[in-house]
C-alpha cells in the first residue's frame, strides 16, 4: 500500500531499480564535495571531523544566559547559539511599554553593548563560534558582538559564526519583521559589504526554512520557499553592485529535521542539488564555494510534544540522525521539555548527549552520505527537488520571493499545508505517540524552568543607569550620523557601530531606521 510523505509525495512500500531508470549518478551525484553537492559539501564529511554542536540558549538576563553558556562549553559543545527576547528581536528597550511581560522571557534581553558584554564575560570569542538568531536588527547584535571582540583583543578576522539576518521569511511565517521589505534588503546589502571588509570570516545569513517548517511548511516547501528567499537576497546584492563570488561563499542556511527521516535525507540532498545549479547557471557563480548550500539544523520543536514529554527525547533523536544522515554543518538538539518551558540544565545537558552519542557510538561518521544509491532515498530526492522546483517556479512566476509575499502566495501555501497535517491528526490518520495514541490517563507532574519577572525592572534599572552614565551628546551626534545615512546610500554598519560604541541602545537606533524607512504593515492587517 502506496503512502504520502509530509509533502504528499507517494512512498512506495519496495523500491527497485526501476526507481532509478535512465538515471544518470554523474549528474544526479556527483561526488562528495562536488557539484552537484548531493553527496555533501566536503570530500570528507564527518570522517574528517563531526558537525559542529551547537546548542540554542538564552534567557531572562545577560548573567543567566552566560552561566548556562559556560555550562554547556564544559559539556562539550562546539558553536553557541543566541536566542533573544522577543524586545530585542523587535528592536524595542526593555523598558518600552511595548515589551512589558516579554523581557527575557524566549530569549536572552539585550539592550545595549553593555549587556553583549555580560553575556559573553569569560567566552573568549576567538575560540568559539557563535550563531544569532536575531533578524531585522541584526546588525546592531553583530556590530556589539564585534565590539566585545575588540574590547577582549580579539580581532574581526578572527570571528567566526552567523547572524540570522533573514527577514523575508519573517513576513511569511514569524513576523519579527520591523521595516518594509525594500529597506530590508538594503540593510541586508549593507551588512554583506561590511562583513566582506570588516568580519570577512563571518556568515552574513541563515537563510531559514525552520520557522516555514514550523508554521506548517511541507519538506518541499521548507526548502522551495527557502532557496527562493536566498535568490532574492544574491539578486539585491548583485543588483548592488557586488560580485557574487564576493558574498556568496559567506550565504549560510537553516532547515528543521522531522521524525519522518527518509524524506528528511532526501529534502537536505535535494535541496544542495537545486542551489548548486541555481547558483552557476543564473548568476554565474565560479568560486566553488558559491555553490555549496551549507547549512545548521535544528530538530523540530513543532514535533515536541507537553503529553509524556520524555518520548522527546526519542523524537530529537531520530531527528538528529536524519540531518546527520543528510550532512548538516551544524545541529542543535531540541531538550524534551520544550513543549513545556524553557529547558533546564538538565534536559539540556541530554539534549548534547544525544549529539555526542550519534557522533561517537554509532557508525554514521565512518562513512560519507551512507545513503547513496538508495533506490527509496535516491528516488525521494528527486521527488522532493521535482516538487519544490516546481513551486519555485511559481513564486518566480509572480515577480520573485517579495513579489510573492506581497500576493500572500507562500503562507496561504504553508497554512493549507498545516491544515492537511492538522486534520489528519485530528482523524487519527497520523499517529502521534501520546497525543491522539498511546496516552496516559493521568500525567505525570513536572516542574518547568521559570524566568524570574523581576528581570523586567533589573533591565529597566540598567538602562536608566547607562543613560544617566553616558555621554549623551556623543549618543546624539552619532544618531544623527545613522540617520543621515540611512537617507542616502552610505553603508549604515559604520555610524551604527559608533552609535553602539557610545551606548546607544538597540530601541533608540531601531527607532532612528523606523523614523527613516518606517515600519511594515502586512496587508492582510487591514
Amino acid at each position: 500500500m502506496t503512502r504520502e510523505s509530509e509533502s504528499g509525495l507517494p512512498i512506495e512500500p519496495v523500491y527497485g531499480p526501476e526507481a532509478l531508470r535512465g538515471w544518470d549518478p554523474a549528474e544526479r551525484l556527483g561526488e562528495p564535495g562536488a557539484y552537484p553537492y548531493t553527496r555533501g559539501v566536503h570530500p570528507s564529511m564527518y570522517t574528517g571531523r563531526p558537525w559542529t554542536m551547537r546548542q540554542y540558549a538564552g534567557f531572562g538576563t545577560a548573567v543567566e544566559s552566560n552561566a548556562r553558556y559556560q555550562q554547556l562549553i564544559a559539556h562539550g559543545t562546539t558553536g553557541l547559539s543566541v536566542a533573544f527576547d522577543l524586545p530585542t528581536q523587535m528592536g524595542h528597550d526593555s523598558d518600552a511599554p511595548i515589551a512589558h511581560g516579554e523581557v527575557g522571557k524566549v530569549g536572552v534581553a539585550i539592550d545595549s553593548v553593555d549587556d553583549m558584554r555580560v553575556l559573553f564575560d569569560g567566552i573568549p570569542l576567538d575560540k568559539v563560534s557563535t550563531s544569532m538568531t536575531i533578524n531585522a536588527p541584526a546588525a546592531l547584535l553583530l556590530l556589539m558582538y564585534q565590539l566585545v571582540a575588540e574590547e577582549q583583543g580579539v580581532g574581526a578576522d578572527e570571528l567566526t559564526g552567523t547572524i540570522q539576518n533573514d527577514v523575508l521569511k519573517e513576513y511569511i511565517a514569524r513576523g519579527t519583521y520591523i521595516f518594509p521589505p525594500k529597506p530590508s534588503l538594503r540593510l541586508i546589502a549593507d551588512i554583506f559589504r561590511y562583513c566582506k571588509a570588516e568580519i570577512p570570516r563571518w556568515n552574513t545569513i541563515s537563510i531559514s526554512g525552520y520557522h516555514m517548517a514550523e508554521a506548517g511548511a511541507s519538506p518541499a516547501q521548507e526548502i522551495a520557499f527557502t532557496l527562493a528567499d536566498g535568490i532574492e537576497y544574491v539578486r539585491t546584492a548583485v543588483a548592488a553592485g557586488m560580485d557574487v563570488d564576493d558574498f556568496a561563499p559567506r550565504l549560510s542556511f537553516f532547515f528543521v529535521a522531522r521524525t519522518t527521516l527518509l524524506e528528511e535525507v532526501a529534502k537536505f540532498r535535494a535541496a544542495r542539488r537545486i542551489w548548486a545549479r541555481v547558483m552557476r547557471d543564473e548568476f554565474g557563480a565560479r568560486n566553488p564555494k558559491s555553490l555549496m548550500l551549507r547549512f545548521h539544523t535544528q530538530t523540530a520543536g513543532v514535533q515536541l510534544t507537553a503529553q509524556q514529554p520524555e518520548v522527546n527525547l526519542v523524537r530529537v533523536a531520530v531527528q538528529a540522525l536524519a540531518a546527520v544522515l543528510g550532512g548538516t554543518q551544524s545541529l542543535h538538539t531540541n531538550s524534551f521539555d520544550e513543549a513545556i518551558a524553557l529547558p533546564t540544565d538538565k534536559s539540556a545537558r541530554l539534549a548534547l548527549r544525544t549529539q555526542q552519542v550519534l557522533a561517537h557510538e554509532t557508525d554514521v561518521t565512518a562513512t560519507v552520505d551512507p545513503f547513496a544509491g538508495s533506490y527509496a532515498v535516491e528516488k525521494l530526492t528527486d521527488d522532493v527537488e521535482a516538487a519544490a522546483v516546481e513551486l519555485m517556479r511559481k513564486v518566480e512566476d509572480l515577480g520573485g520571493a517579495v513579489s510573492a509575499i506581497e500576493h500572500g502566495f507562500q503562507k496561504g501555501e504553508i497554512e493549507q499545508s498545516a491544515y492537511r497535517i492538522a486534520q489528519e491528526t485530528d482523524a487519527g490518520e497520523r499517529v502521534v505517540v501520546g497525543v491522539n495514541r498511546f496516552q496516559l490517563d493521568e500525567e505525570e507532574p513536572y516542574e518547568p524552568l521559570r524566568v524570574d519577572p523581576a528581570i523586567e525592572a533589573q533591565q529597566a534599572a540598567r538602562l536608566a543607569k547607562l543613560r544617566a552614565e553616558r555621554d549623551q551628546g556623543a549618543v546624539d551626534a552619532a544618531l544623527t550620523a545613522l540617520g543621515k545615512a540611512a537617507q542616502g546610500e552610505d553603508n549604515v554598519l559604520y555610524p551604527m557601530k559608533e552609535a553602539l560604541r557610545a551606548r546607544a541602545t538597540v530601541g533608540e537606533v531601531c527607532d532612528v531606521l523606523r523614523g527613516v524607512w518606517g515600519t511594515y504593515v502586512p496587508a492582510d492587517a487591514f
